[in-house]
């Protein structure tokens, strides 16, 4: 089977994907004669396009996947998208504005048609990206949010939740964003620390009544948003506060409402910021609400919910923009000299992540669910083991936001969505049920109107481990895949998901919706920086796979950017960084790449010269495949086992790093240590079976013993054919290419490397005495090679060595060492080496001492240059580590390879002193 002389990716990928998923190999069954293991995509934004968070956590659902596929269980990787309502509506809302047209003009159902259009069209973007990234899910399985069958599992969560009095509607405070008119979750709100101000100003105090007549008879109040004064129902100071204890339960005449509100006293206020005196808005703020409720506050909403004043508030300002209201309230209190100052401040913005507005908390009717039962369940998994975290600090966060729970507020003021099934009557009575037939009957009305909001989307992702099982129907894969095996997703939704799935699942199927659940880091550019448009900085796997312009990776970065300054900054920085673009690496080293990356830190900083390395690796690889099939192919590769082998040390050698390797693999894979799995591989093909086993291997193939030549090709691709299949999960496009043309040698075949058996470890294979023979070989070899490097030798020039030390050994190793230290023979010499002026290297008990004529007068300048050169390096290690400013401040890291440094410079010059004292 001839292999192609380089390693062309893209070929490969187009060509395995297809007939992977056409053959089904990635599907599951329901039959339980096999051990289940499940994974569940967390479901992307339908609206979404791969990312480099995206295809780093794929790689390890796919690496577990293929990994428990080749293990023999029947495996599920559960792929889907979520209908992602906010998202979804302004893509279609935009496209819509582009033709002049308004979403509430065109209607409701006419704009869902066009959405469920734009889906069809569009909306398959990211699993077609997956799939370039060698995804194998079960695709024959795959499920989006508003599927028919998932839509139902929705509706009877909602309706028997209702039932049982956990949900409920309610007037609350809640994230409000005026551009979308909606409320949103705590997850779409990002809070940026922003350059404003904080006003001082003067809240009169009354008297007798009335608004006190001395202009210093008030409190000062500091704000940042002085908008909101106009809903103010008191102020508050610290019960403990000696300044104003002798003003509480007094009153103020409130500026620019003339409105009397009470001076109260809580313990929730800084006596420290500001002046100590807090305005209390409760319709406005979350922390002021809470204080509302405990001083039996009412709360004045003064927005509407566009964001505009509304008519609750002083006629001069209703029906202005609440910041053009602000600038005129702030010019009002500054006319009656209200306004004290003006300082600036740095503040923490809330905005919505899709329209950049300024959240505002608003009171508005909305629909909840009651969260404390169940979150007590949620708790109650984690203790006892049902669900477990790794790493094993994340529970900590997973219960303190369900020890400090709060009512989940579901519904959403958008059109996209699963539109809540509860309907009202003539006299706003409410009916929740399945449909609008089942609300006629238990209601006995007919004229019924179905409630316009849809429900948030965390509510149908909340559902996904057992919706997409079949969930209400009593499945056989429900039965067979519930609990799932693990979860791998990011630590910013520990809450917003992982713990509303644990909550949901175990109320609704009495199981945890998954054993584990692996947090992974977040992806970071080479500096450590977070990746974001606004930086420049972000990268495209596709474009890591497939390579990039420098042209079209600066147009691709800047395009859409309105600010000509940043778009200038985007172009130099990416200029800088990527002055010929980006390479086309191909997926496997962007995969193992990502392994190699996933230990179990917080950040995880990618650097494109990391898949320039894993590059070489595949290249290294199947330089190796085409050696070894070259060598082996046609040939007699012990397949009969009635014939004779003779075994050499390398040979046992390297089957008993094999079974090292196959160990500790098993052993990454299980703790969710991708990178100790990568590694491991790395170092296993690169650095024993490449660079040390094929060149061992050369010598033995050498010889005219049928025996040998058998137990070496033998050993060459039996090998080989278990790396490939214990590298598979990590790399699987290079692997099943090379594996189809090797596996043949070793008497296998079958139509995909992925059907195969993982490799497992047997420790009867393990030869420590041969394993430490080859280890002394090694050395000794290195030892030739340094003293060659030493003497300035070309490659080319081959010298014989004189060696001295257990002759049996030395005669063995003999020929390996002329073939791999480049020697014209090698010369064992019984006793002490001769006294020839040459570098001598020392090795356990065996001295090794080239040949060589040596130029003495040259050696020993050279040799007193480099003791020279040694010693400053010595003298500045030195002076470092007596710098306690340097060892008390540098990272104990540091600090470590500076004294390692110094220990290895005075090793060194010893050597060299003794060599030039042998000269002299």
């Amino acid at each position: 089977m001839e292999l192609a002389k380089s390693f062309n990716p893209e070929q490969l990928e187009n060509q395995w994907y297809a007939l992977w998923e056409s053959a089904g190999y990635f599907k599951s069954s329901a039959n339980e004669s096999s051990d289940a293991y499940c994974i569940m995509l967390p479901p992307p934004n339908v609206t979404g396009t791969l990312h480099m968070g995206h295809a780093f956590q794929h790689t390890l659902m796919d690496a577990l996947t293929r990994y428990h596929r080749m293990l023999g269980d029947n495996t599920l990787w559960q792929p889907g998208t979520d209908h992602a309502g906010i998202a979804t509506q302004i893509v279609v809302e935009r496209q819509l504005d582009q033709q002049n047209i308004k979403r509430r003009d065109l209607g409701r159902d006419a704009f869902l048609e066009r959405v469920w259009q734009w889906k069809e069209e569009s909306g398959s973007t990211i699993t077609r990206q997956m799939r370039r990234l060698g995804t194998s899910c079960d695709w024959s399985r795959e499920c989006f949010t508003m599927d028919p069958a998932l839509s139902r599992a929705v509706i009877e969560v909602f309706v028997r939740l209702y039932r049982e009095g956990l949900i409920y509607r309610g007037k609350r405070l809640v994230n409000w964003d005026p551009v979308l008119q909606t409320a949103v979750s705590d997850l779409e709100v990002v809070s940026t620390e922003e350059d404003g101000f904080l006003w001082h100003i003067r809240y009169p105090l009354e008297q007798n009544g009335s608004k006190s007549t001395n202009k210093d008879d008030c409190l000062i109040i500091a704000t940042t948003r002085p908008e909101t004064m106009l809903g103010d129902m008191a102020v508050a100071v610290h019960p403990e506060d000696s300044r104003y204890q002798a003003l509480i339960g007094r009153h103020i005449r409130l500026p620019l409402c003339e409105r009397s509100i009470p001076i109260i006293a809580d313990s929730y206020v800084d006596p420290e910021f500001g002046t100590g005196c807090v305005k209390i808005t409760p319709a406005h703020d979350f922390n002021d609400y809470q204080m509302g409720l405990r001083h039996k506050l009412p709360p004045l909403n003064i927005f509407t919910l566009d964001g505009k004043i509304n008519d609750l508030a002083p006629v001069e300002y209703q029906g202005m923009d609440r910041f053009v209201a602000r600038k005129k309230i702030l010019a009002d209190l500054q006319q009656q000299e209200l306004l004290v100052e003006t300082k600036p401040h740095k503040l923490m913005a809330p905005r919505g992540d899709r329209t950049n507005a300024i959240i505002e908390p608003m009171l508005t009717d909305q629909w909840y669910v009651a969260m404390e039962d169940m979150a007590k369940c949620g708790l109650a998994a984690v203790a006892k083991g049902e669900v477990k975290f790794t790493p094993d600090n994340w529970h900590h966060v997973y219960n303190q936001w369900l020890e400090n729970i709060q009512d989940w507020c579901i519904s959403r003021q958008l059109w996209w969505g699963h539109r809540i099934p509860a309907w009202y009557d003539e006299d706003g009575n409410i009916t929740v049920a399945h449909n609008l037939e089942e609300a006629q009957q238990l209601s006995g009305k007919t004229n019924l109107k179905q409630e316009e909001d849809v429900l948030d989307t965390w509510f149908s992702s909340a559902l996904w481990p057992f919706s997409t099982l079949g969930w209400p129907d009593e499945t056989p894969e429900l039965k067979t895949f519930l609990p799932t095996s693990v979860l791998i997703t990011g630590f910013d939704i520990i809450f917003f998901w992982v713990a509303r799935m644990v909550m949901m699942s175990q109320h609704f199927t009495g199981k945890v919706p998954f054993k584990e659940v692996y947090i992974t880091g977040l992806i970071r550019d080479a500096e450590g920086q977070k990746m974001s448009k606004s930086k420049g900085n972000v990268l495209d796997p596709l474009d890591i796979i497939d390579g990039i312009t420098l042209p079209d990776l600066i147009a691709k970065r800047t395009t859409g950017l309105m600010n000509p300054k940043q778009a200038a900054s985007i172009e130099k920085t990416t200029r800088k960084h990527f002055p010929d673009g980006i390479n086309a690496f191909g997926t496997d080293a962007l995969r193992f790449t990502f392994a190699s990356l996933a230990s179990h830190g917080r950040d995880i900083k990618f650097d494109l010269q990391r898949c320039e390395g894993y590059r070489n690796f595949c290249n290294k690889l199947w330089n190796a495949t085409r050696y070894v099939l070259m060598n082996c192919e046609g040939k007699d590769n012990g397949l009969d086992n009635t014939q004779s082998y003779l075994y050499s040390a390398a040979d046992k050698w390297i089957v008993s790093r094999l079974q090292q390797a196959e160990s500790a693999i098993e052993q990454a894979f299980t703790n969710y240590r991708f990178d100790m799995a990568a590694r491991e591989i790395y170092e296993l093909v690169w650095d024993e079976y490449c660079d040390w086993y094929v060149e061992l291997a050369k010598v033995q193939l050498n010889s005219t013993d049928d025996a040998i030549l058998r137990a070496t090709r033998r050993t060459l691709v039996h090998v080989l054919e278990t790396i490939l299949r214990l590298a598979h999960p990590i790399i699987p496009f290079i692997t099943e290419e090379l594996w189809q043309k090797i596996a043949p040698l070793t008497g296998k075949s079958g139509p995909s490397v992925m059907c195969q058996p993982y490799p497992q470890a047997d420790s009867t294979k393990i030869d420590l005495a041969n394993m430490d023979n080859v280890q002394l070989l090694k050395k000794i070899v290195n030892a030739c090679r340094t003293l060659r490097g030493e003497m300035k030798l070309s490659p080319a020039q081959k010298i014989p060595l004189l060696v001295s030390g257990n002759q049996q050994i030395l005669t063995e190793f003999s020929p390996y060492l002329q073939m791999l230290a480049k020697l014209s023979d090698v010369e064992i010499i019984s006793g002490e080496l001769p006294d020839a002026g040459a570098p001598v290297a020392i090795v356990d008990e065996f001295r090794l001492m080239l040949k060589i004529e040596v130029d003495v007068k040259a050696e020993q300048e050279r040799l007193t240059k480099e003791i020279t050169r040694i010693g400053i390096e010595i003298t500045k290690a030195k002076n470092k580590l007596a710098n306690p400013s340097f060892v008390e401040r540098a990272p104990e890291k540091v600090v470590t390879q500076e004294k390692q440094r110094l220990l290895d410079f005075n090793a060194k010059q010893e050597k060299l002193m003794e060599q030039l004292h042998k000269l002299s």
